[in-house]
């Protein structure tokens, strides 16, 4: 059941909501006698505080064995710390209004055991540091999503809560999964909806349909529309898509794209922003039918990456940092719009296990590693997002 199925069967149970406030979708009571609420900014309008904003997000968090080994040494061999290998880009992320990660992995029981590739049970403390970092919200779906059952969900987002960072995609009751992760960014509410196309085979339970969001077009934009109705006023999309070690989108990706950015209510787009994950390499940017798709953002924290043939593959460790600043409407009825769209390269140094912002570090002098900014610049601007007015940002 839909976010917007579920929230029509609740208004229509109301009693205290008149038959013709629950045919209009009204989502809480409000006694007869009270004034009505001024028309909501999802309406097309904003708020006296409504100014710009930015919005930053990142690929694939994806800890290895030699990552949790990494954050142990970074603790001193006590606990585990993966903020150093975030230091890099914390100012980047910090300093935008809104950020969003992918958070593929689940988390295990507090002092482990834990576990890398294939099955992955990471150590919790990766929510401090994504915290620590910067972020506010982290898509929780993907296929790894399932690796340690509902119990690895239940963990993964208790320990994202107790952090301070918000989550979409997983759930560990129904009541969650009908609720719309909505966050605040220059005066709008932003909500943050995530899904993905599998959890490699395993089962979803079948007395909790609502574990993990799996990818439905029409799932997708019910929700969205649910979202909206909830007072968002901009939604956001993470999406674990793709083939993986393919730069370029598959058809499935450009079809779901297409589709979901063509589709409106009331003349208004029902999504705003689609941000892409899974695939382990850059993928390119691209705006269709008026709305930003990022198709892949490439992984930021993982081990050597081998690839279906088993070779090493260095493009598993490179990435981009998209960021957008929307501003707000210019009349009734119109969306908020993205006023500027960058893509900040970055790269996971398996030697030193840091994430690295490649325009920071080539501006520092390190400048061998400039065709490698270049290579994943040629990715993310593969399908014409130049013209759109993608440009690469600075620092």
């Amino acid at each position: 059941m839909t976010l917007r199925v579920r929230r029509a069967a609740a208004a229509a149970a109301t009693v205290l909501l008149s038959a013709t406030a629950a045919a209009a979708g009204c989502t809480a009571p409000r006694p007869p006698s009270a004034p009505a609420p001024p028309p909501h900014a999802s309406a097309g309008g904003a708020g006296p505080d409504a100014r710009p904003f930015t919005l930053a997000a990142t690929g694939d968090v994806l800890p290895h064995d030699s990552v949790i080994r990494q954050a142990n040494a970074d603790a001193g061999g006590e606990g585990y710390d993966f903020r150093p290998m975030l230091a890099g880009v914390a100012p980047v992320i910090s300093r935008a209004d809104l950020a969003i990660c992918h958070m593929e992995t689940v988390y295990g029981e507090d002092g482990g055991p834990f576990a890398g590739y294939p099955t992955f049970t990471s150590p919790p403390q990766i929510a401090t540091a994504l915290r620590a970092t910067g972020y506010d919200s982290c898509s929780t779906a993907s296929n790894h999503t399932l690796d340690d059952g509902t119990d690895g969900i239940r963990r993964t987002l208790d320990h994202l809560d107790r952090a301070g960072v918000r989550h979409a995609g997983s759930a560990r009751t129904a009541e969650e999964a009908d609720t719309p992760t909505l966050l605040k960014a220059g005066g709008a509410d932003v909500a943050h909806l995530a899904y993905t196309y599998g959890t490699n085979g395993i089962p979803v339970p079948a007395d909790r349909p609502w574990s993990v969001n799996l990818i439905d077009e029409s799932r997708v934009l019910s929700d969205a529309r649910a979202a909206r109705e909830a007072g968002a006023e901009i939604v956001v999309v993470s999406l674990h898509w793709g083939s993986e070690w393919q730069t370029a989108p598959d058809r499935r990706q450009l079809e779901l794209g297409r589709a979901l950015t063509a589709a409106t209510t009331d003349g208004r787009p029902d999504v705003d922003l689609i941000l892409g994950t899974h695939a382990h390499v850059p993928q390119a940017y691209e705006k269709v039918n008026g709305t930003w798709i990022v198709y892949g953002m490439g992984d930021q924290i993982a081990g050597p990456m081998v690839d279906h043939s088993g070779a090493h593959d260095p493009r598993g460790n490179e990435g981009t940092i998209a960021r957008f600043t929307f501003a707000p409407p210019t009349a009734p009825g119109r969306r908020w719009e993205v006023t500027r769209a960058e893509y900040l390269p970055q790269w996971y140094d398996t030697g030193a296990n840091r994430v690295v912002d490649l325009t920071a570090a080539i501006a520092a002098g390190n400048t061998g590693l400039a065709p490698l900014r270049d290579r994943i610049s040629a990715v993310v601007l593969s399908r014409g997002a130049a013209a759109d007015g993608l440009v690469r940002g600075e620092e």
